[in-house]
């Protein structure tokens, strides 16, 4: 049941394994039928025909694979910039505190001077 659940809830992944391994299925049976036979014209069918078609069918569930884990970063992303987006200070508050400190530091520098006059 949980193999089930699984290939629901990562069906690209689940589809990629299962062609490259089709793929490797069919690289194999390239190979035994090209061993059988010493002859090149009777080689070049297994070649083309199980050959070429395994190696689409791995590239393709490569690309799968690497779509699904795309796929992952970007939720990963998403997430992280909705967590960036819920602790974000509201850009009048940072406005506010920037003229709080300006304030500050004004009444400082007229405070300063009679300091170091009086030592």
């Amino acid at each position: 049941m949980e193999f089930v659940k699984w290939c629901r809830l990562q069906w690209d992944r689940a589809l990629a394994v299962a062609s490259i391994a089709a793929g490797v299925v069919l690289v194999m049976l390239g190979w035994m039928g090209v061993s059988d036979t010493p002859y090149i014209a009777k080689q070049v069918p297994f070649v083309v025909s199980y050959g070429i078609g395994g190696l689409v069918l791995i590239i393709i569930g490569s690309t799968l694979w690497l779509s699904a884990d795309m796929n992952d970063e970007w939720r990963t992303l998403d997430r992280l910039e909705e967590a960036q987006r819920a602790n974000t200070v509201d850009r009048s508050e940072l406005v506010a505190l920037q003229e709080r400190l300006r304030a500050l530091e004004a009444r400082d520098a007229r405070t300063s001077p009679e300091l170091s006059r009086s030592r």
